[in-house]
């Protein structure tokens, strides 16, 4: 009962989530991946091509890194990073469409090459990341993951696909860490609230603490039915529990 309950919870947020969505079922919509290539780090000033939301794509070589991004998911930064060539752009919108158009091995082919001749970029990782999750090669999304944010690490986007594939490890202290890094870096990050608040609720079993994360979502995203009636549940749970407390002590 449980684990039927646990693939409804984590089924709906395919309907629910933006880009770089909450689980791998949304995928190959073109939501379900980075949609530029982040630039690299410099040692001491963290920076990164904006990555795309549901609401818009960021060109590469746009302003870059600082500055979190607002409810949308865009980066908005004041330092620029350095244009990338027209030639790796390409390449980058050639993986993307393929992967957008359920070309996942040849997406994989060029988000690999992309990855040996460009590795400080890191839309092509989290992009690899996103393709083995959702073919359960989980210890490879993980370690794209991994580099991506290592090299990225103040694109949110990236931190919560990150969780979602420590989650579907079993790590869930990591993907804690993972979401709320993500939130940390945009307070305003729906999604990041969202999957949070159900690692809290499903795999923690921290009622209130989750209560609290889906109260922001609801809040960011102006107003989810199936959240709504999660809460509720969630609520009921908790009266009941309250209630057997009571009698036992009786």
């Amino acid at each position: 009962m449980q684990s039927a309950k646990l693939l409804r919870r984590y089924g709906l947020i395919c309907l629910l989530s933006g880009a770089l969505s909450a689980c791998a079922g949304l995928w190959p919509s073109p939501k379900g991946a980075v949609q530029a290539p982040s630039a690299a780090s410099p040692a001491k000033s963290p920076s990164g091509t904006p990555v795309a939301t549901s609401s818009g794509i960021a060109a590469a070589g746009a302003p870059t890194g600082t500055a979190a991004p607002g409810a949308s998911g865009s980066l908005t930064a004041s330092n620029a990073a350095p244009n990338l060539s027209p030639d790796v752009q390409r390449a980058f919108e050639a993986s993307l469409r393929a992967l957008q158009q359920g070309r996942s091995a040849e997406a994989e082919r060029g988000f690999l090459a992309l990855t040996k001749s460009h590795p400080e970029l890191g839309g092509p990782h989290a992009n690899l990341g996103i393709i083995y999750r959702r073919a359960d090669k989980l210890a490879q999304a993980v370690s794209e993951l991994e580099f991506a944010v290592r090299d990225n690490p103040l694109q949110p986007l990236y931190w919560n696909q990150l969780g979602i594939a420590y989650r579907q490890q079993g790590q869930f202290a990591k993907a804690r860490e993972a979401y709320e890094r993500a939130i940390a870096l945009d307070p305003n990050y729906a999604t990041a609230n969202l999957n949070l608040g159900i690692l809290f609720d499903l795999y923690l079993w921290d009622g209130k603490r989750a209560l609290e994360l889906y109260d922001r979502y609801l809040t960011l995203s102006g107003g989810d039915e199936k959240v709504s009636k999660w809460v509720a549940d969630l609520k009921n749970r908790t009266r009941d529990r309250t209630a057997v407390a009571r009698k036992e002590q009786e």
